[in-house]
């Protein structure tokens, strides 16, 4: 983006002067958001979906909704952490309604470039984490997945899960010490 003499780019505003000008409708700022957090929202609802088949639907709707619930938004600060809350909750709705199917025929599957021995291990492997992760208690599994999958750092982490930081370092200890042992088969 080109910026006029003693303008400052939109791509050097931070998140809350962004999600602040957003809100008044500024939809160059949105898209300067949009930029900012689509691979880290994307990463991040691959690991909650499991798959890549949705990952772009559910991102884009997250980015819709937060399009549209920004003006009712109170801390424009937060904007990394609310946007990952709604791509969780999209992810989820998207998780539950593949459940509902039950023709065969509507079901997608995502085609892979890498030979079948490849993407046998790595289905594997995305099972095997998922089952581990899907059996952590909810707090340790958080946790782990903004420590991980959205890099999150602890003090971040507590103040998303509304945590001290010394619960989150525990429950953080606690699901690495569970995901080594029943990942230990994939060392």
């Amino acid at each position: 983006m080109v910026s006029l003499p003693g303008r400052v780019s939109l791509d050097d505003v931070d998140d809350r002067g962004l999600a602040s000008r957003s809100s008044d409708g500024d939809i160059r700022a949105f898209e300067v958001l949009v930029r900012r957090y689509e691979q880290l929202l994307g990463t991040y609802a691959l690991r909650v979906l499991g798959s890549a088949v949705d990952v772009d639907d559910v991102v884009q709707e997250a980015f819709i909704a937060a399009w549209q619930q920004l003006p009712t938004m109170e801390d424009f600060g937060a904007v990394r952490g609310w946007l990952i809350t709604i791509v969780t909750r999209k992810s989820i709705d998207r998780l539950r309604a593949r459940h509902e199917h039950s023709d065969i025929d509507e079901v997608e599957i995502e085609a892979r470039s890498d030979g079948p021995d490849v993407t046998a291990s790595a289905n594997s492997l995305d099972e095997a984490l998922s089952k581990a992760l899907s059996a952590l208690p909810p707090d340790q599994r958080r946790c782990w997945l903004l420590r991980e999958v959205a890099g999150y750092g602890y003090d971040r982490i507590a103040q998303e899960l509304g945590l001290p930081v010394s619960t989150v370092r525990g429950l953080l200890a606690r699901s690495r010490k569970s995901l080594v042992r029943e990942m230990e088969a994939w060392r």
